[in-house]
């Protein structure tokens, strides 16, 4: 992610902020031009960008602004509405309920963050209003009376994140339960919006026979194949072939998993690149763990290879730094060369390089 700053006084300023701390200039994020604006409010109510023509049209914040959780803004020429994030919301928790209301709006960070490398690659954002099948999220919490929990999955276009999943505690147990190495909101989000592009990219772009070659056959029985996974334990010698024991269920598994990395670790070297980010060890001799954070990693001359190389020194310096301090790795995870294939099938495919044989 780029590094913001206030554009009235030059502060830097958070993804999330709403107000610079140094000149009190209330803060929006407009997401088509990826800028963080100062504004001031007009007496119509609206707000103007600091240094826009009063002629110009203004902004309002979003409607869930009202409840905290978003500070993303829409043109004044709309009237007050959802913006282009939350207009992907279908359920929201009760706002009666003040802990709920908490896990939301960390729901909703999570999800902006989502959302700013789906605009950054420009990929499609249907609604469901916009299509049957378009994307669309519920945030649902377990009934008391039922038997079962609310399941974190994905519906031919409706996203379901169980609401506990918010609570650090919860994850942390759910996570250790499962033997996984990382487990969080973010992780969640783009591993299920990645089913979803599955169908609108592979599936409805023609491109079944294409990504079949790179993560195998899709038309594998799913649930026994999950079945089999949950009875038998993990498959032996995944490490070889997949990101996480998890991808090795299923083809759509597998490219779900690698979809959620590929946008982890774009959307980390962007903010490396915003940072400034140089790991230059003088015992690395042979360049090993070295890189400069420099290119544009979301521009369309980036390649896998630029990417991978430059990955694999960030998140060795990044587990390092943690370990310093005594917490668990950032990036948990080795990457095979087949599994850095398949990101590179990935990579391809956002930015439209796969050819539909059929359509040629």
């Amino acid at each position: 992610m780029r590094l913001f700053a206030c554009p009235s006084c030059s502060q830097v300023v958070y993804f999330e902020n709403v107000v610079c701390e140094r000149c009190n200039h209330a803060l929006g994020y407009e997401p088509h031009s990826n800028a963080m604006l100062a504004l001031e409010q007009a007496d119509d109510g609206s707000w103007t960008s600091v240094g826009q023509r009063s002629d110009s049209s203004g902004w309002f914040y979003c409607t869930n602004y009202d409840q905290s959780v978003c500070n993303w803004l829409v043109p004044a020429s709309g009237g007050r509405q959802f913006c282009d994030c939350c207009r992907h919301n279908l359920v929201v928790p009760s706002t009666d309920d003040a802990a709920n209301l908490d896990l939301w709006r960390r729901m909703e960070v999570a999800k902006r963050r989502l959302f700013y490398t789906i605009f950054r690659l420009g990929l499609p954002r249907d609604t469901r209003a916009d299509h049957p099948e378009g994307l669309g999220f519920q945030f649902l919490s377990d009934d008391p009376n039922a038997a079962g929990h609310v399941m974190t999955g994905h519906d031919d276009g409706l996203i379901t994140i169980a609401l506990v999943e918010a609570d650090d505690a919860e994850r942390e147990k759910r996570r250790s339960a499962m033997g996984e190495p990382y487990r969080t909101l973010l992780g969640h989000f783009r591993h299920e919006v990645g089913h979803w592009y599955w169908d609108r990219l592979v599936r409805d772009g023609g491109l079944l026979e294409q990504c079949r070659a790179v993560f195998g056959d899709d038309s594998v029985d799913y649930e026994q194949s999950l079945q089999t996974h949950y009875a038998n334990g993990p498959r032996p010698g995944w490490q070889d072939e997949y990101l996480s024991s998890y991808a090795a269920v299923h083809p759509w598994e597998d490219f779900a998993e690698t979809w959620a990395h590929y946008f982890h670790i774009t959307d980390t070297l962007d903010t490396a690149r915003a940072l400034g980010f140089k790991v230059d060890p003088r015992v690395d001799k042979e360049d090993a763990i070295s890189t400069e954070a420099s290119f544009d990693v979301y521009g369309k001359g980036a390649t896998i290879g630029d990417i991978a190389t430059s990955w694999f020194a960030t998140a060795a310096a990044l587990n390092m730094l943690n370990r310093s301090i005594g917490i668990g790795d950032a990036y948990p995870f080795v990457l095979a060369d087949a599994v850095v294939r398949k990101l590179g099938f990935i990579h391809d495919l956002v930015h439209g390089r796969i050819q539909n044989r059929a359509a040629a």
